[in-house]
C-alpha cells in the first residue's frame, strides 16, 4: 500500500546542532550531534543523555561491534576509534593509509565486518567532495579499501542474511547494492535503485524496503529494489538520516535540520530535531 505523500513526523526532541548517524541500540537512540563532538542516546520519554563527547567537531559516526564495543569514524582525522570498557578511546584502524581525504559514514555487519565510507581521491577545484570510496576493516584488524569511484558516499546497510550491502550515492541519485561475500569483500556492484532525490542516511526493514533521507527535499522516503516508492514523510527542514527503533522496531526516527551549505555547519545554530512516525515494517539488518 503506497501512503500519501504528507505523512507527518511527531517531534521527539529539538536543539540540536546536526543530528547524523542515528543508531538503535540497547532500548535507545543513539545520535551524533555534528559540531559539538557529543553522542547522545534520547529514550522513549525524550530524555537525553550524552554518553561522550570524541575528539572531532564533524564528521563522525558510530556503531558497535558484536562484542557490544562502541566503533566511532573520527572522519577528519583518519582514524576509526574503539571505546572499552574503562571508557577510553583507542585506535581500532588508521585509514590514513588509504586516503587523507575525510571519512564519513560505517556500518558492522553480523560477522564483525566494519565498513567505512569515505576518503578517495581529492576533490576537483570547486568541488566539496572528490569520488568516495569504501574501507573494510575485518576483525583481524585487516584494512583494505574494498570499493571505489562512488558520488559522494553517504548511508550505509546489510541485510539481515550478511550477503548484500546497500550504499546511498548522494550526487549519484541512486542507491547502489555490493555482493558480500564470506570474506567480506564486496562484488556485484550494481544499481539498486535510481532515485528523484539526494539520499542520505538509509535503513532496511523486514519487507525488504530502504528509507532514506533526504536533504534538499526536506523529506525521508521508502523504496522497493527498482525505485518504487512506497511512502514519504515530510519535514520543513533537511532530512540527514534515518533509523528504525523503537520497542519493536517500527518507529521511524529522522534527524533533520536547516542545511545552510557546508560552509555554515558548525555554527551556534541549534535547528537540529530528531522526529518519529510510525512505520508499516519493522527495522532489520545493520545498523541495527
Amino acid at each position: 500500500m503506497r501512503i500519501s505523500s504528507g505523512t507527518k513526523a511527531r517531534l521527539i526532541t529539538e536543539g540540536l546542532a546536526f543530528g547524523e548517524s542515528p543508531r538503535w541500540h540497547e532500548g535507545r537512540l543513539w545520535v551524533c550531534n555534528w559540531g559539538t563532538g557529543e553522542i547522545m542516546a534520547v529514550d522513549a520519554d525524550s530524555n537525553r543523555e550524552i554518553m561522550l563527547t570524541v575528539p572531532a567537531v564533524l564528521p563522525y559516526s558510530i556503531d558497535w561491534l558484536p562484542d557490544g564495543r562502541l566503533l566511532v569514524v573520527s572522519g577528519r582525522e583518519g582514524l576509526l576509534l574503539r571505546q572499552e570498557a574503562d571508557g577510553r578511546l583507542v585506535t581500532h584502524a588508521d585509514l590514513r593509509g588509504l586516503s587523507k581525504n575525510p571519512w564519513n559514514e560505517i556500518v558492522v555487519d553480523g560477522r564483525g565486518n566494519a565498513y567505512v565510507n569515505g576518503g578517495g581521491p581529492a576533490p576537483a577545484p570547486r568541488e566539496h567532495f572528490g569520488p568516495g570510496t569504501i574501507a573494510l576493516i575485518t576483525p583481524d584488524g585487516a584494512t583494505r579499501q574494498v570499493a571505489d569511484n562512488i558520488a559522494f558516499a553517504n548511508g550505509m546497510a546489510v541485510t539481515p542474511d550478511n550477503r548484500t550491502l546497500i550504499l546511498a550515492e548522494s550526487h549519484g541519485n541512486r542507491l547502489t547494492a555490493f555482493d558480500i561475500a564470506a570474506d567480506g569483500i564486496l562484488s556485484n556492484r550494481r544499481v539498486w535503485a535510481d532515485l528523484d532525490g539526494y539520499p542520505d542516511g538509509i535503513c532496511l526493514d523486514a519487507e525488504g524496503a530502504v528509507w532514506y533521507a533526504d536533504v534538499p527535499n526536506k523529506h525521508c522516503v521508502r523504496v522497493r529494489e527498482g525505485g518504487e516508492v512506497l511512502q514519504t514523510v515530510t519535514t520543513d527542514r533537511g532530512c540527514f538520516a534515518c533509523m528504525l527503533g523503537g520497542a519493536d522496531r517500527q518507529t521511524l526516527f529522522i534527524v533533520a535540520a536547516q542545511w545552510r551549505g557546508f560552509e555554515h555547519m558548525v555554527s551556534d545554530a541549534r535547528t537540529g530535531q530528531v522526529l518519529g512516525v510510525e512505520a508499516p515494517a519493522p527495522g532489520v539488518g545493520w545498523p541495527g
